[in-house]
């Protein structure tokens, strides 16, 4: 009996080797994987760092052309702005002139009314009626247009 209970234990320890063998063989292939994994994310990791460095970079300089573009749109908006201004004072005069020219025109034309035999007096009405346009003629300065 006792050479059948050796050889059952000698069996057990067998089997359980057996298992033990198996298991091993199972963890070798995981860590395999595993170790794969590794490199592949490594390499990830590395291509993730080389992109967000270019991405900085990038980001710099978009930032450096916006503040140049904003440096550059604040000095055009300023000379358009100076520009429309100049433009309305001289539409403004220019209306100004229009009206004066348009009473000098008015004055200069003998009017429909008075007899032809009175053209002395119609001629003293247009002469007096221009110098009063040309008298409106000031600009703001000071200096006669």
């Amino acid at each position: 009996m006792s050479h059948t209970f050796g050889i059952v234990i000698e069996s057990l320890v067998a089997v359980l080797l057996l298992l033990t063998i198996g298991y091993c063989m199972l963890l070798n292939k995981r860590l395999m994987r595993l170790k794969a994994d590794e490199q592949s994310l490594k390499a990830t990791i590395g291509e993730l760092i080389t992109v967000t460095e270019i991405a900085e970079r990038a980001i710099g300089g978009l930032k450096h052309t916006v503040r140049d573009v904003n440096e550059n749109l604040g000095k055009d908006i300023a000379a358009a702005t100076a520009l429309s201004d100049q433009l309305k004072r001289q539409l403004a005069e220019s209306d100004n002139v229009l009206r004066r020219l348009s009473k000098i025109a008015v004055a200069a034309r003998p009017s429909a009314e008075q007899p032809s035999a009175e053209p002395t007096v119609s001629a003293a009405r247009a002469n007096a009626a221009a110098a009063q346009a040309f008298a409106e003629r000031r600009r703001q300065n000071g200096i006669a247009a």
